[in-house]
């Protein structure tokens, strides 16, 4: 079969990437709007503190498993071809959303088996991300990569918000849809991308380094167990961070990495290059995914929270009905995506990706600290505002940044270079999530405690139960929130038998919780918002040092534009 003509197969390949990776993160975000029909099903109440492990793990398994792997798939894509190992992603995608889709057990046995599943959903989601941005590389010219890359990211990002909407409407029709909507597109994809996408890139042969995998699997898997078990709750303590168990892992897993770093500085044929940090535009773009990723990774869990646990209860919405509606009203920030990625990437290809990269970081950050002065009762057209103006912000960064990292990369070297920049992205998520948590968390800890005491027992309910009630965890609330539970249901449990029908129908409706937390809830927000904010501007400070336009040149770096400071980028011959 003769090779397509190039301006035809960009448009296979950009087509074909792009559908994948939709599907990828359409997948990482849709259970979170459908775990409580998913819990239903299979006969599990998630918030019994026995069963949390499951709750959190279904929600992480995947994004923990992409982080772990797109290195080394995006390192075997450079050695045995990047279109055989996508299309291997897309079928083992397709395999493991059917398998969750037949799940037939109940309890915890089943629980087990979708997170088990989930996982391998990751790995096929890890063969996509970590070669999907290396096609698109091979198949574009450097003056549209942008573009390219712009659409790609935007569908990726784009998805994650589609997939709570999805979620939403397929998990109360039938749960088991929210994972068997997967398998056509992937039996298509699988299918497609098989016949029509070509290797158009530098095979790098070279050995597997498996004790770089080892090491790097290893230590990466514990210090993403630590921080998902920190934010659960372990003895007196609303948070896990003393757990010896947590702070074992968290040591080990850092001991892990630091012999990794060691490994590949030895090794011939490492997996994680570190000779590309060299080059600038790698580096710096590198850092600044990082500390994006760490801006927004958990703002996509608090907004839901506030929706949820808030907003939508206070403004006429069963407990039941807000999963759904939290997806639907946080469509805006879909929509500033879609304004600006493909734009910005359009435009990186012409001025590069340095002024777009770090006046998006700036606008997110702006965004941050305006829906931070929104009071918690919020009036919807400002919230949905500042929503377009975060996925503006959020789509201005995203596909110049990345299309200024893979034009950095010498050709041999762009599926393991696309892979860690996964890594650093996917790392990232799961981390900000840990975090977000953490400072709420202990935002509502300070004042919530207090607060609930009193509300209690002024309607009515025993000081001794509205003592016990008030000490217990705030993740239990935020995690009754997150999944369309009455946590007043969850907090009062046999208490409520002691009450008259009037004050239990009070404290259970869907506007008391919702006003007795909110001030608290405030605090907590503030904090996880602080927090957004320097990330934001730390990013784009790290945009800025990246340096003007360039496109690596084979086995050198060509400078296009010179960084206003005369400094070009850096990369060694050979790398």
């Amino acid at each position: 079969m003769s090779p397509t003509h190039p301006e035809r197969y960009k448009w296979i390949a950009l087509s074909n990437t792009t559908i994948g990776i939709l599907m990828a993160t359409i997948n990482s975000s849709i259970v979170l709007i459908a775990l409580p029909d998913i819990f239903r099903g299979i006969n599990l109440n998630p918030l019994q503190p026995e069963n949390s492990s499951y709750l959190l793990w279904m929600i992480m398994g995947f994004l923990v498993a992409t982080a772990v792997l797109v290195v080394s798939f995006g390192r075997v894509g450079d050695i045995y071809g990047r279109v055989r190992m996508f299309t291997l992603g897309f079928a083992i995608f397709t395999v493991f959303s059917l398998l969750l889709s037949v799940t037939w057990m109940t309890g915890p046995p089943a629980a087990i088996w979708m997170i088990v599943m989930r996982i391998g959903q990751g790995v096929g989601g890890a063969f996509l991300f970590a070669n999907s941005s290396a096609i698109l590389t091979d198949a574009f010219p450097s003056d549209q990569r942008g573009m390219a890359l712009g659409v790609n990211a935007v569908a990726g990002i784009a998805g994650s918000f589609i997939g709570l909407v999805i979620g939403g409407i397929l998990g109360p029709i039938d749960w088991r849809l929210v994972f068997l909507v997967s398998v056509p597109v992937g039996v298509f994809g699988t299918v497609w991308s098989w016949m029509k996408l070509e290797d158009r890139g530098i095979r790098q042969q070279a050995r597997i380094d498996w004790w770089g995998n080892i090491t790097f699997a290893l230590g990466l898997i514990a210090v993403l167990v630590a921080i998902t078990y920190g934010i659960q709750p372990y003895g007196g303590h609303v948070l896990g961070w003393t757990n010896p168990r947590v702070v074992g892992a968290m040591v080990a897993g850092l001991a892990l990495l630091a012999a990794f770093v060691v490994i590949e500085m030895r090794t011939e044929d490492p997996m994680f290059r570190l000779s590309l940090f060299r080059i600038r535009a790698f580096s710096f773009g590198n850092i600044a995914t990082l500390l994006a990723s760490l801006g927004r990774g958990g703002l996509m869990f608090m907004l839901i929270i506030w929706l949820q646990g808030i907003w939508l209860p206070l403004h006429g919405y069963s407990f039941e009905q807000t999963p759904l509606w939290a997806g639907v009203y946080m469509l805006p920030l879909t929509v500033g995506f879609l304004i600006a990625g493909p734009t910005s990437g359009l435009l990186s290809d012409r001025f590069g990706a340095r002024p777009f990269a770090t006046g998006g970081m700036l606008i997110a950050a702006l965004s941050f600290y305006l829906l931070e002065r929104l009071p918690v009762n919020f009036g919807y057209p400002e919230f949905a505002a500042l929503l377009v103006l975060i996925g503006i912000g959020m789509g201005l960064f995203t596909s110049p940044n990345q299309a200024g990292i893979m034009n950095s990369l010498p050709p041999n070297r762009r599926g393991a270079g696309a892979g860690m920049a996964t890594t650093f992205q996917n790392s990232a998520l799961v981390l900000s999530i840990g975090i977000f948590f953490t400072l709420m968390v202990l935002g509502l800890a300070g004042s919530l405690p207090g607060t609930l005491d009193q509300g209690l027992r002024a309607q009515g309910v025993a000081p001794d139960a509205a003592q016990r009630i008030s000490q217990l965890p705030p993740v239990g609330l935020l995690f009754s929130s997150f999944l369309g539970y009455n946590p007043m249901h969850q907090l009062l449990g046999s208490s409520i038998n002691h009450l008259s029908p009037h004050q239990a129908a009070y404290l259970t409706s869907r506007q008391y919780f919702p006003q007795l937390i909110a001030k608290p809830f405030e605090q907590g927000l503030s904090e996880a918002f602080d927090f957004a904010i320097f990330a934001c501007l730390t990013a784009a400070a790290a945009s800025w040092f990246r340096g003007g336009k360039y496109v690596h040149g084979g086995e050198h770096v060509r400078p296009v534009v010179e960084s206003g400071d005369g400094e070009l980028a850096m990369a060694s011959d050979g790398d």
